[in-house]
């Protein structure tokens, strides 16, 4: 169990997990964000909209969904990608820290689990138990639309497996982990955007094009993500291929 952890740990800060959390320690737990109504949820958005400058709260909340779905629940993504088993991360078993800055300081599990598991396993606690459910709640929450809010979903998930191959990663085991991920998921992830594949040089990595827009560029202190919707397919891959050459991992 160690060594999954030390393997994701070794693609970076997006992949550490927290395995050790003190009571009192600023944590916030994961099952609470799925009440609508929570402190918690109210905590969560408050940070981002302080942080990156948001302008509303439905664009605070597509801001918040791709960026959770992106770094809280992505190190579950990789250790089935590259172990092949489940780390549990169901909400209950999962804490957060917030930032000062766009994004989270910290995840933490309460109980470093991880099981060898069917691909199902991984789709139900990851998806249906837990990034569905949140967007359902900032749904209820901000009124932010749920094509949207899933799109936000579909982008974070793309992204556990776009950013590895770009980092080291096994770039056939990373496309073909996430094609099954993909055809297994629910919430038609598929819909909401694709992920490519490109070579420029001797470089080759994952990424992903998207069919929602997360609002980033409205915050203040915001921009255009690199997967933006809002540039045409053609100017991305050509800005994906340009940072590919120069080594640059965009978030």
């Amino acid at each position: 169990m160690a060594d999954v952890f030390s393997r994701l740990e070794s693609f970076g800060e997006r992949y550490r997990l927290e395995r050790e959390l003190t009571p009192g320690a600023d944590w916030i737990a994961c099952d609470r964000l799925l009440d609508p109504e929570s402190e918690e949820l109210t905590r969560v958005l408050e940070a981002e909209r302080v942080a990156s400058g948001q302008q509303s709260d439905h664009a605070t909340a597509l801001t918040v969904m791709a960026v959770y779905a992106g770094t809280v629940t992505a190190s579950a993504l990789l250790a089935w990608a590259l172990e092949r088993v489940v780390v549990d991360m169901r909400p209950a078993n999962v804490a957060i820290k917030l930032s000062p800055h766009h994004g989270f300081e910290a995840v933490g599990l309460r109980e470093p689990t991880v099981t060898d598991a069917r691909l199902e396993t991984l789709v139900s606690w990851v998806l249906d138990e837990h990034l569905l459910p949140l967007a359902q709640s900032m749904r209820v929450r901000t009124r932010a639309g749920l094509r949207q809010l899933n799109g936000g979903i579909a982008h974070g998930c793309a992204a556990a497996f776009c950013i590895a191959s770009r980092l080291g990663g096994d770039v056939d085991q990373l496309h073909r982990a996430y094609k099954e991920f993909l055809s297994a998921s629910t919430g038609e992830l598929a819909k909401l955007g694709e992920v490519i594949r490109l070579r420029e040089n001797d470089q080759e990595g994952l990424f992903y094009l998207r069919n929602t827009c997360c609002l980033y560029y409205t915050a203040d202190d915001g921009g255009k993500c690199a997967s933006c919707c809002l540039d045409t397919v053609e100017d991305r891959v050509t800005a994906y291929r340009r940072i590919l050459a120069n080594g640059v991992v965009p978030h």
